[in-house]
């Protein structure tokens, strides 16, 4: 009976030890998204994601399409990320992930819930780009980007993509539109 109580309070600690392993499948990092990798190839991704649903417009039965960008959605018809690979060949890795679930966070806590305050509190800014109707937030810590509708800023930072924005104009309480990450 010692024996077997023995045995079951290893197991019972080994369980706990997997479990706070920090291998959660939503963790972002700057080589990682998931179980993504800067060397994870276009053809990986079945197996990677095999308890999801990807459309692939890659793929020989999707050739009329010229995206090449990759969706996964889980079975519950969610979309989880779209994946851009560097080529439309099965090898090519991936190079430019969208993060469209908030269960993706990165190390540092920041999901597309996330608000402009947050992610600033989190990571240096390195470069805010204006365009037409988005504000792009870069961060190079991350090897990410995060966009920012101009609808969030004040009125005149609203219009002309030349126009120049600077961290400090965008209001704390922007909320991040699109999250992307690029290697």
């Amino acid at each position: 009976m010692q024996h077997f109580k023995t045995l079951a309070a290893g197991l019972i600690l080994s369980i706990f030890m997997i479990s706070c392993n920090g291998d959660d499948p939503f963790t972002i990092t700057s080589t990682s998204v998931g179980p993504l990798t800067r060397d994870t190839k276009a053809s990986d991704i079945k197996t990677l994601f095999a308890t999801d649903s990807i459309i692939d417009k890659n793929s020989s039965e999707n050739r009329q399409s010229d995206s090449g960008i990759i969706s996964i959605y889980e079975k519950g018809g969610d979309k989880l990320l779209s994946l851009i690979p560097a080529t439309k060949a099965d090898s090519a890795t991936i190079k430019t992930i969208q993060v469209f679930d908030p269960r993706y966070k990165t190390d540092k806590g920041i999901s597309i819930k996330s608000t402009f305050k947050e992610l600033q509190g989190a990571y240096k800014i390195n470069k805010v780009e204006s365009l037409l109707s988005t504000v792009i937030v870069f961060v190079d810590e991350l090897n990410a980007y995060f966009t920012i509708d101009k609808k969030e800023l004040s009125g005149e930072l609203q219009f002309g993509p030349g126009t120049k924005v600077e961290p400090a104009q965008i209001p704390d309480d922007a909320k991040i539109k699109y999250f992307m990450i690029g290697w």
